[in-house]
């Protein structure tokens, strides 16, 4: 066969390769979206356990630190609160609140049409 030749067939075959190839990823791209979510989640939740510690030791610290007027001193308080609203963050992220179901309203049941009196108005 001429060199022509093999270049006509594998011109020909390449529609099918490419096609089982597109297939192949589509059918990898979910999995590995959801091992990237996964360790998002973990990494996440470490940092939630991180920053229990820090809250922890901040909380030490300000039962420690000297209680003599100095002129600047650490503002344990205001620590503990940053790190409790970026702990509430990442556990929001990490734990969606769900939206509550609504009430349904009440369907009518009654399907009988009655004969309306000659001084009713016909419903629309």
């Amino acid at each position: 066969m001429t060199p022509l030749g093999n270049l006509t067939t594998a011109c020909r075959r390449a529609p099918a390769l490419a096609s089982a190839l597109m297939i192949a990823l589509a059918g990898a791209s979910p999995a590995s979206a959801a091992d990237g979510l996964a360790s998002e989640r973990e990494q996440l939740a470490a940092l939630v356990r991180q920053l229990d510690l820090i809250d922890r030791l901040a909380e030490h610290a300000a039962h420690t630190a000297p209680q003599e007027r100095a002129r600047y001193h650490f503002d344990y308080v205001r620590l503990r609160a940053d790190l409790k609203r970026v702990r509430v963050g990442l556990q929001d992220y990490l734990v969606p609140q769900r939206a509550q179901p609504r009430d349904p309203v009440p369907l009518a049941g009654d399907y009988v049409r009655r004969d309306r009196a000659d001084d009713e108005e016909p419903s629309p």
